[in-house]
């Protein structure tokens, strides 16, 4: 599986944004970027395709 998916693939993204955002309730710059790094590393160890993670690194990065 090195391939990295780009298009809408979460099953009630609305729902997830709202949580994501909650997660972030009442925390202050640093924890929230903390809070971040750590979804980050928990979703790239899942992931765990170095090939997708460099891809997605890539991705991320581009800008316009």
């Amino acid at each position: 599986m090195s391939d990295l998916t780009l298009t809408p693939n979460i099953a009630g993204a609305d729902d997830f944004y709202a949580e994501l955002l909650a997660a972030h309730d009442g925390l202050d710059k640093a924890e929230s970027d903390a809070l971040n790094a750590r979804l980050v590393l928990v979703l790239a160890n899942h992931i765990g395709d170095r090939a997708v993670l460099s891809k997605a690194l890539k991705a991320a990065a581009f800008k316009e």
